[in-house]
């Protein structure tokens, strides 16, 4: 079978937006495509390269962010679709220069190993905590178990979310 090359082959129209956030307290506009993702947004238009891109697809929360104040995936989010809406990335949790307790207590309970994962484990932990569903390991574990970690950190993790929520400090943020 011969394959006729010489006809034109039809290109997607790309479509632009210009798409209004508030990302960690500060106006931005950005000018981009409507097929652009939340994380690509963050990481490409806007240099906050703390939220990071793990596996693309939603199922290991290295993207996890938070929404007007609810987690999301970044990598399954549409930066047009949080038109006029706050986002907060790991940069954004920190207050007057200081780090948020949840950060704080990751590093105490030694709750990270490479790092790459920490970001969105903090976002997480930092919901799970408002959410007050922190209440149990095991119930800190299910609700945290779409955070994933190659280095097997979790049960020092557990423990910094415990002692985080324990202590009440959770909602001192965002």
């Amino acid at each position: 079978m011969r394959v006729d090359i010489s006809r034109e082959t039809a290109v997607p129209e790309v479509f632009e937006t210009v798409t209004k956030l508030m990302v960690n307290g500060r106006p931005s506009v950005l000018s981009i495509d409507t097929r652009v993702t939340l994380l690509d947004a963050l990481r490409d238009h806007l240099g906050l390269v703390g939220t990071k891109k793990g596996c693309d697809q939603g199922a290991c929360g290295a993207c996890t962010v938070h929404v007007n104040g609810k987690r999301v995936l970044s990598c399954l989010t549409l930066a047009a679709q949080c038109e006029g809406r706050a986002v907060t990335t790991i940069e954004g949790i920190a207050r007057a220069g200081a780090t948020h307790p949840v950060q704080e207590a990751f590093v105490a309970r030694d709750g990270f190993q490479c790092g790459f994962c920490t970001p969105g484990q903090i976002m997480s932990a930092i919901a799970l905590i408002d959410e007050e569903r922190a209440g149990t390991d095991d119930e800190i574990r299910e609700f945290m178990s779409g955070n994933l970690c190659r280095c097997g950190a979790y049960p020092n993790m557990v423990a910094a979310i415990r002692d985080v929520a324990s202590e009440g400090r959770g909602n001192a943020v965002i």
